[in-house]
């Protein structure tokens, strides 16, 4: 019984026309975004935003989920309403994030390992408590000089795993998410050979530890150039790339696919999800679930400003839309003007 209500939420989760907000960033990463625009990352100012972005007037018509940092799930807004409370009411499923952060693997040189399994079960049943009803784990995949190894593929999709077991069982759906990270040199090629590889693996340890498949939702990188590459593939061969593959790694029992944007600009990330959806009905939702790429017009916006209040929720609102019609390959981008 249980499978079948997580398969429900994970099918709204990528209801047609909608996508994932990620407004997850840690403590250290939402200073880091603060700074950009000169405003000090106190706790209330962090609230303030965040209500700013959850109370944009339509965002329910192409959001269907807001992923919290820890912080926020616990947070209201000026007029006392918990923000999960608020979130549900619009039609906005809530979640949270629940890994600890990816640390250096002292025995794996330049490659990272999730932390955040301990005390994981006791800290699920709470957020439920708290109104979350998904979760999200981010595993590091580094590509460079002689990495990833399979080790750290192994280490990270074993714990992506074992998270998606404990959510399920605490009647979450968790979104399991593999980064195959974009910094680097490499070409389109390995990085498409490295996230075969990464998904091969994710998806044989969801099997190994009896994850319900139509009960998750999957965050991976587009199969996409790395950032120092010379030559940087277009958005059609990122599409192409991307659907082979999926279609090669991940079981078509899966409700849907959420992008994550991975430093991609919000114009780039909008094209290459509308290139994708561009290709024909595949297997699975084709969605999106951004973070930078859906908040950074809006946080220029913002600049901590209460008489910026309407100019931000105007390009959140925006970025949303266009990523809602992408979601569909709808989107062209003289919509931008």
């Amino acid at each position: 019984m249980y499978q079948e209500s997580l398969s429900q939420v994970a099918k709204q989760m990528v209801a047609p026309g909608k996508g994932i907000l990620a407004a997850d960033e840690s403590d250290g990463t939402i200073k880091k975004r603060f700074d950009t625009i000169n405003v000090e990352s106190t706790e209330e100012n962090r609230r303030r935003y965040r209500e700013l972005l959850f109370t944009t007037e339509g965002l329910e018509d192409y959001i269907s989920g807001i992923i919290l940092f820890d912080e926020t799930l616990r947070q209201s807004t000026k007029d006392g309403i918990p923000f999960p409370k608020l979130l549900s009411d619009k039609g906005i499923i809530p979640g949270i994030k629940v890994d600890m952060g990816a640390k250096d693997a002292e025995d794996l040189p330049g490659e990272k390992v999730t932390q955040g399994l301990d005390g994981l079960s006791e800290r699920l049943k709470e957020y439920a408590q708290l109104g979350a009803r998904f979760a999200k784990w981010r595993a590091v995949i580094t590509i460079g000089e002689g990495i990833p190894t399979d080790e750290c593929i192994n280490r990270n999709a074993d714990a992506l795993a074992k998270y998606a077991l404990a959510c399920q069982q605490a009647g979450i759906v968790p979104i399991v998410e593999p980064e195959v990270l974009m910094d680097w040199t490499n070409d389109i090629a390995l990085c498409e050979k490295i996230t075969n590889k990464t998904l091969k693996n994710v998806f044989a340890k969801l099997a190994e530890h009896k994850v319900g498949l139509s009960g998750m939702i999957l965050k991976p990188n587009m199969v996409i150039s790395g950032k120092e590459c010379p030559t940087q593939a277009s958005s059609r061969e990122v599409a192409e790339a991307t659907i082979r593959c999926f279609k090669d790694s991940v079981p078509p029992e899966m409700p849907g696919i959420v992008f994550l944007s991975g430093g991609q600009t919000p114009i780039q990330a909008t094209e290459n999800l509308n290139a994708i959806n561009s290709l024909g009905t595949q297997p699975w939702e084709l969605s999106f679930s951004y973070g930078r790429a859906l908040q950074e017009d809006a946080l220029k916006a913002w600049l901590g400003k209460e008489e910026n209040a309407n100019a931000t929720q105007d390009a959140m609102l925006h970025r949303a839309k266009m990523n809602g019609l992408a979601r569909d390959g709808k989107y062209s981008p003289d919509m931008e003007k």
